[in-house]
This record gives structure tokens, C-alpha cells and sequence, in this order.
């Protein structure tokens, strides 16, 4: 059997913790896949917690299904703790922001894009897919922004979904997207790198990461060799954000 995307276990004092390591979905093919409804279920079962904490490295995936999700854990009457392990990208960035405090690790990353679809129909059919895609945007927003506050503005933060940016830790703490910076970790759960090929502008250092866990351990020259690069790709955000 397949580990989970998530995972639920009961711990001490009342605390619950939940792992969201992998792709969001909206149909429920194995015991690999999870739902909103699954994800109820699950939390449900946890009874009456006062924290949870959860742990998000995940390519997300299911848009509805992921606003779901946030929804439920706004909702949820324990403190939410929400730990970026890796990498928070698309809905499960959003996920992240139903966290009262949000932490990542330095070399973890979050990635924000518009959200889009696969449409067949008339050019009538064509049209509602996009304004509904646009409604749709307007609650990512939302999300986004209660999260943040007075650090980052609504049309920087356009600008930053219409060109799928992803943000290193450091940046995602000066734009309010997280709360507080641990130190650099070895992650363990690496995404398969097939869930990154959706992306255009996926990091060439994170696709490396991803392929050399599947592929085996990376060795001490190539870990600095990833090191270096990701300073440079980090230099190359910096840049283009930097004016917002």
C-alpha cells in the first residue's frame, strides 16, 4: 500500500498533526489520494484537539478541493500550526495561509500562480470557464491577503500570481506569507518530479533535488553544486521582485 498524502496522528496534550505530503485531488482512485471529504473525515476522527499541527510538501492540485481544505481548517476551533517541510506550492500555498502561525525553514519555498483549467465547448461555454477562472482568483486573493496584511499589496500580489512566482522562505516572511524562519533542513519527503512538469517556471535546482531522490543520494559535490545554484536563482527572484 501506498503511504498517504496525509497523515493523522494523535499526540500528547491535546495536540493532533496532520502531513500533506503530495498531490491535492478531487477523486479518490487509491489509498495514495486524498479528498476534502476524506481529509473531514480524518480531522474528525482526531476529536477534540486544542493544537494542530500540520505539515505541508506538496505540488498542490485540486483547486476546490484545496479550498476546501483551508476553509475547514479556518473553521477548526484548535490553533492551527501550519510547517512549509519542503515546498507549498499552488492550492496547498493556500492550504498554508488558514495557519494562525506559519513556519519554514530557510531552504523550503512557496510557489502562487493563477489558477487555470482544462476547458472543451462553444466559444459561450469558453467565456464562463474564464470568468468563473476569475472569481475563482478572487478568493485566492482573498486567502492571500488576510494572511499578509499591510505586506504586500493587492496588485503586487497580482502581478506575482499572473507570473507563477515562487518564493524563497526568507521572501515569503518579508511579504507576510509566513510568520517565522527555522533553520535549513533535510527533507526527507522529496516530491516525484513528474508533479513539477505542470509548472513553467519550476526552479531548475528544486527539479534536480527531485529527480536526484528518486534516482539516489546526493553526493558532497553535488549538494554544493545545488547549493550555488539555488544562491544564484535566489539572486535572480530577488531581482525581479524587488521592485514591489
Amino acid at each position: 500500500m501506498k503511504k498517504r498524502f496525509w497523515e493523522f496522528k494523535n499526540t500528547a496534550n491535546d495536540t493532533g498533526e496532520l502531513y500533506i505530503y503530495g498531490d491535492i485531488v478531487s477523486y479518490q482512485w487509491d489509498d495514495s489520494d486524498t479528498t476534502a471529504q476524506s481529509f473531514k473525515d480524518e480531522l474528525k476522527a482526531l476529536g477534540d484537539i486544542k493544537t494542530l499541527n500540520v505539515y505541508i510538501n506538496s505540488p498542490g492540485g485540486s483547486v476546490f478541493q484545496g479550498q476546501a481544505i483551508h476553509t475547514i481548517l479556518k473553521r477548526h476551533q484548535a490553533k492551527i500550526t501550519i510547517h512549509i517541510d519542503g515546498v507549498a506550492a499552488s492550492i496547498a500555498s493556500v492550504i498554508a495561509m488558514a495557519g494562525d502561525t506559519v513556519y519554514m525553514p530557510r531552504n523550503a519555498m512557496m510557489m502562487i500562480h493563477n489558477p487555470w483549467t482544462i476547458a472543451m465547448g462553444n466559444a459561450q461555454e469558453l467565456r464562463k470557464q474564464a470568468d468563473d477562472l476569475d472569481k475563482i482568483k478572487e478568493s485566492l486573493l482573498e486567502a492571500y491577503l488576510n494572511k499578509t496584511g499591510e505586506k504586500l499589496d493587492r496588485e503586487s500580489l497580482i502581478r506575482m500570481l499572473d507570473e507563477e512566482t515562487w518564493l524563497t522562505a526568507q521572501e515569503c516572511y518579508d511579504y507576510g506569507l509566513c510568520d517565522e524562519l527555522e533553520e535549513e533542513k533535510d527533507i526527507a519527503a522529496s516530491m516525484n518530479v513528474e508533479l513539477f512538469a505542470r509548472f513553467k517556471n519550476a526552479p531548475a535546482d528544486l527539479l534536480k533535488v527531485a529527480k536526484t531522490k528518486e534516482e539516489g543520494t546526493l553526493d558532497d559535490e553535488e549538494r554544493q553544486k545545488l547549493i550555488a545554484e539555488s544562491k544564484g536563482n535566489i539572486e535572480k527572484i530577488n531581482e525581479i521582485l524587488g521592485g514591489m
